[in-house]
C-alpha cells in the first residue's frame, strides 16, 4: 500500500482502539510532568500504530507524543489523541493525528475524529478530502473560503491559556464571529472553508504535522505568529500556529503584533 493508504489504515486502527475506551468507566488517566493528562487509550493507540509502522515501513522513523522520537529522513509523526482533556471528560472533540515528513516537507496527513464521525486527509499532490456522516463518498477536494476582510471572518481557537491577551483581544474584537472549537478542529475547518482563521499560541510538532498537508492542499496558509515557517527539526519545541484562508494571513499577522 502507498503512504496515504497506510496512513488511513493506521487511522482505522486508532479509531477502533480509542472508541473502545471513550467514555469507559475504567479509563485510566495520569498527569504527565508537563501537567497535561494522558490516558491508557493514548498509550494503547500509539503503541499499536508504532507496531503497524514497524511491520509496513520498518526503515521509517517515528515520532509520537507519548513514546518519543527517532529521527530519519522519512518520519511518521503521531498524536494518538489530540484533545485528551476533552476525551477523558467524554467530550467528542478529539482526534488521532498522523503525518508523514519526507525531508523538510510534511507530505501526508490524516486527522481522524471517530466520535464526531469525521475524517480529513490529504497528500500534497492529490487535494484534501473529508468524510462525514451520511455521505457515501468523500467530500472534496476541499477549498478554503474566499473571505477577504478580517471584519467578515470567523475566528476559531481553543481557549485563552498561553495567549498574549492584548493580541487575543484584538482578534476577538476585530473578527465577525469567534468560537472556541478547539484543537485540531479549528484548523481543519479552515481547510473546509467554514472557518477563516484559526490560531493557537503553544503547540508541538505532533499537534500540527497532520494538519499541514490538509490545509495546504485546500489553499490555506500556516505559519507561526511571527510569520515564520513551522519548525520540524525539534520535536520538543513549542511554537505558535496561525492558520488562515491565505487571503487574511498578513492582516492577521498585523493584529497579532508582528
Amino acid at each position: 500500500m502507498d503512504d496515504l493508504e497506510l496512513a488511513l489504515a493506521l487511522a482505522d486502527e486508532a479509531d477502533a482502539i480509542s472508541m473502545a475506551r471513550f467514555q469507559s468507566n475504567d479509563l485510566m488517566v495520569e498527569t504527565k510532568p508537563d501537567m497535561t493528562p494522558v490516558s491508557d487509550a493514548d498509550r494503547a493507540v500509539e503503541r499499536s500504530l508504532r507496531d503497524m509502522l514497524a511491520r509496513h515501513r520498518p526503515s521509517d522513523a517515528v515520532h509520537g507524543e507519548e513514546y518519543g522520537s527517532v529521527e530519519g529522513s522519512r518520519q511518521w509523526i503521531i498524536d494518538p489523541i489530540d484533545g485528551t482533556k476533552g476525551f477523558v471528560r467524554g467530550v467528542p472533540v478529539w482526534a488521532t493525528l498522523i503525518g508523514l515528513r519526507e525531508g523538510d516537507e510534511i507530505t501526508t496527513g490524516v486527522v481522524s475524529a471517530p466520535a464526531l464521525g469525521r475524517r480529513w486527509w490529504a497528500r500534497v499532490d492529490t487535494g484534501a478530502y473529508c468524510s462525514s456522516p451520511g455521505r457515501q463518498a468523500p467530500r472534496g477536494p476541499l477549498s478554503v473560503s474566499a473571505v477577504g476582510e478580517v471584519a467578515d471572518a470567523s475566528f476559531a481557537f481553543s481557549d485563552a491559556i498561553g495567549w498574549d491577551r492584548s493580541a487575543l483581544d484584538r482578534l476577538l474584537g476585530t473578527t465577525w464571529r469567534q468560537r472556541g472549537h478547539g484543537d485540531f478542529w479549528s484548523h481543519v475547518m479552515v481547510a473546509e472553508g467554514v472557518v477563516d482563521i484559526a490560531a493557537e499560541p503553544a503547540l508541538k510538532v505532533h499537534d500540527v504535522a497532520a494538519l499541514v498537508p490538509i490545509v495546504a492542499a485546500a489553499g490555506g496558509e500556516m505559519s507561526t505568529f511571527t510569520g515564520a515557517e513551522l519548525p520540524w527539526n525539534d520535536p520538543t519545541a513549542e511554537f505558535s500556529l496561525l492558520t488562515t484562508n491565505r487571503r487574511l494571513h498578513n492582516s492577521v499577522l498585523d493584529l497579532l503584533g508582528t
